[in-house]
């Protein structure tokens, strides 16, 4: 093995030392090449399946490779960090696991990446990096796949064998040639189709193809300035942000971690949020309770009327005046889920 080989070897054996280091349980590193997955996305966005997600088809081209983010990139770096816990499912409103920690995971991640790519530059400082988590136009899915993290399930989740599908990813695109990990090969959904069977707003029309319109996830975080469906209300259930059905019934993820980074350790507010107080929320509160978490990305007032959908939902009775406040918000979308919120709670 000549000399360059053996510092490229060496280099990528620190990065994955350091990756464990840094809280990730899965790193894996793919060639930058055009991923598999890239025609299916245009298919999808051509379906009307990306809903009004504009930014997305905006850059779709971008997507082509990841040249798109970083030019003259020659590796993917993907890591994995596990947020999964024990803590109990509220009856109440729900909020996405990912999302009951008090620190956004877009901020942890970059800065546990760029603390990653710190060997690249000291040992090739003429080489280029970039740290990107989740808003890049990158599938990271299909480089994690590349990189042998895992495969992409029937919910279009990346499942690992050992840890399940409760993480987060995030990668290092870099002019540097270091040395790639096998393809992960093989689909172990095999059979089970529970995740399809378990959402309650039917999104997946069919297996891996997610419809946007209909998942409750888009439905109560990007969906931001506009009424949600009456036909998908029922649906929503006591999801307040996001969702987590179709990860529940997975089985692979009786194989998730129960601990995550001090940083993912779920706050009670976040855990089992009150209702109430939910619907009583105006601009300046929502900031002093939800501007350091994902929620705040969302807004006030898509909150409010995620609230009042579940209080419809739940038929809590309790909530009646507040919701009669609500009739006369500032916000129409809060307004109109305010009163058909009172609807269903007393159709008289």
């Amino acid at each position: 093995m000549n000399s360059r080989l053996r510092q490229i070897t060496k280099v990528t054996e620190s990065l994955k030392h350091d990756a464990a280091g840094l809280g990730f349980q899965h790193v894996g590193i793919a060639p930058a090449v055009s991923p598999p997955g890239y025609h299916p996305l245009l298919e999808w966005i051509a379906s009307g399946h990306a809903a009004d997600m504009d930014w997305i088809t905006h850059r779709q081209d971008a997507y082509r490779h990841p040249d798109g983010v970083l030019p003259g990139t020659r590796s993917v770096v993907v890591a994995a960090m596990n947020y999964h816990n024990q803590n109990p499912q509220p009856e109440t409103a729900r909020i996405a696991r990912y999302a009951w920690g008090s620190e956004d995971y877009h901020t942890l991640l970059r800065q546990r990446l760029k603390k990653l790519a710190t060997s690249l530059r000291t040992t090739w400082p003429e080489e280029r990096t970039r740290a990107v988590v989740d808003t890049a136009p990158l599938l990271e899915r299909d480089f994690a796949r590349l990189a042998g993290i895992g495969w992409v399930g029937k919910n279009t989740m990346l499942i690992s064998r050992e840890i399940g599908s409760w993480f987060f990813l995030g990668a290092i695109l870099t002019t540097a040639e270091l040395t790639y990990d096998q393809p992960f090969d093989g689909d172990y959904c095999g059979t089970c189709t529970k995740c399809l069977q378990a959402c309650p707003t039917d999104a997946f029309p069919e297996p891996h193809v997610l419809d946007s319109n209909r998942c409750i996830s888009y439905l109560t975080i990007e969906r931001r300035d506009k009424s949600i469906d009456e036909n998908l209300r029922n649906g929503i259930g006591n999801w307040l942000f996001g969702c987590d059905i179709c990860q529940d019934v997975c089985p692979w993820n009786r194989f998730a971690p129960n601990h995550s980074d001090r940083a993912f350790e779920p706050r009670e507010d976040l855990i089992a949020p009150n209702l109430l107080q939910l619907l009583a929320l105006d601009d300046d509160l929502f900031q002093r309770k939800f501007g350091d978490t994902p929620l705040k990305r969302t807004g006030r007032h898509a909150i409010v009327r995620n609230a009042a959908i579940v209080a419809g939902n739940q038929r809590c009775t309790d909530a009646i005046p507040q919701l009669t406040t609500l009739l006369k918000d500032q916000s129409e979308i809060v307004r109109e889920a305010a009163r058909w919120a009172i609807s269903q709670i007393d159709p008289q």
